[in-house]
């Protein structure tokens, strides 16, 4: 039975607010549970909308984070297809689109990331897309297969990780892909110039082009159709869909409207919270997405977009909010599928912060670990086609401790005698 006395309400209603939902049942809360999202599908899971079902390798069910009955049989309440429009910090309350009202004891916002829009003119033409949602991804994936049987083209703005996978899956169907970035190399800012160019050279092997150096300044259409696009170098590439693929932005708004510390852009923008993933304000918490982490391990604020994040700091804050002790000092993971090269990153390395890169293994055959250092200390490390070493490359970040570079490019030397 549920004791109605108490209620957590979750805002969000992705991987982060399902696991939270789940978490806050499986510690034993018996008051009543909430889950608000904006989409009208249950909560899913957002990599195989890049990968596997964007891809036609998996089928839809397989995206969601529980079966449709689970919630009943949970008693957690959903409200789906339901943006919330404001916050009562003093009332202790979020209003809904439809104007319900909603008293909390607790708080959770797990409201996500928002794509970045390309401002450009065309952007309104039917052909362009933007990847975020599920109802995105069934979109694109009937485009792309469109794209394939009719030899048409697809102009991706942005090589990060979302415009590789996008980029991949499309020539699975035989779409011709162009992709434009601005950088010298696909995930310039993420990996640097030197990992880069393995992507460069991957995708191009399967007949990807790339278009570096330049930004997109219009989408060129005609009866509402994509025709073209043209960048700011003068040069200009046929098109009949185009993907912007250039980021995103945590969903915030509603945290600042309500007055909550947000983290100054620079910081990575989203919602401030400290190690136990609690707001500026006690009775509320961010998690996933749009929680800007004070990270106790790094010692830095951070914001993660990935999916381990979501599937990790749901659950912490949902301990949090029941009084449990935590710290959320968990290293950032992430992993990415693109044709026949897989590959895990844990840590964190932004531009800048490392003075060495050590590869072991043979990068030629994309089979390697690579290592960003700093004062041979290990910040990150990204296995390619190399697995069941995530754990001693997360130990190794762990420990902080020098270690030889000779010696952590040797195969032959175990990761673990390194930590």
């Amino acid at each position: 039975m549920v004791d109605a006395h108490r209620t957590f309400v979750i805002v969000g209603g992705g991987l982060a607010g399902a696991k939270a939902a789940e978490t806050l049942r499986a510690e034993g809360f018996s008051g009543r549970v909430i889950l608000i999202g904006d989409e009208r599908d249950h909560p899913y899971e957002r990599p195989p909308l890049s990968k596997g079902y964007l891809a036609g390798k998996e089928d839809r069910d397989s995206v969601f984070v529980h079966e449709t009955g689970w919630y009943a049989g949970a008693e957690v309440e959903l409200h789906l297809g339901q943006p919330v429009t404001a916050l009562n910090r003093e009332a202790r309350s979020v209003e809904l689109g439809d104007g319900t009202v909603v008293r909390y004891d607790k708080l959770l916002l797990a409201t996500g990331a928002e794509p970045r829009r390309l401002d450009i003119p065309g952007t309104d033409l039917a052909g362009v897309h933007h990847l975020r949602r599920l109802a995105h991804a069934d979109r694109l994936r009937h485009v792309l297969a469109a794209l394939g049987r009719d030899n048409g083209h697809l102009v991706i703005a942005g090589a990060g990780w979302i415009g590789l996978e996008v980029a991949a899956a499309a020539r699975g169907y035989g779409a011709e892909v162009t992709v434009v970035e601005p950088e010298p190399t696909p995930l310039h800012r993420v990996i640097g110039p030197e990992l880069g160019q393995i992507f460069t050279e991957l995708h191009s092997d399967h007949g990807v082009r790339f278009h570096f150096g330049g930004r997109l300044t219009e989408i060129v259409g005609q009866d509402g159709m994509v025709l073209a696009v043209r960048t700011d170098d003068g040069e200009e590439h046929p098109a009949h869909d185009v993907l912007a693929a250039i980021g995103a932005a945590p969903r915030a708004a509603l945290a600042e409207a309500a007055g909550l510390a947000v983290a100054p852009r620079e910081q990575g923008g989203g919602i401030a919270v400290d190690a136990s993933l609690r707001t500026s304000d006690p009775h509320i918490y961010a998690a996933g997405d749009v929680a800007n982490v004070a990270h106790p391990l790094l010692g830095s604020r951070l914001r993660v977009e990935h999916w381990a994040n979501a599937l990790n700091s749901g659950p912490a804050a949902a301990r949090a909010m029941l009084g449990q002790e935590v710290s959320y000092d968990r290293v950032p993971y992430f992993f990415s599928d693109q044709y026949d090269l897989g590959l895990e990153y844990s840590g964190w390395a932004p531009p800048g912060s490392y003075d060495q890169v050590v590869i072991r293994g043979d990068a030629g055959k994309r089979e390697f670990i690579a290592f960003w250092l700093k004062d041979r200390k290990v910040l990150a490390g990204m296995n390619v086609n190399v697995w069941d070493v995530t754990e001693p490359v997360q130990q190794l970040i762990r420990a902080g401790n020098p270690v030889d570079p000779d010696a952590l490019a040797d195969p032959s030397v175990p990761l673990e005698s390194l930590v």
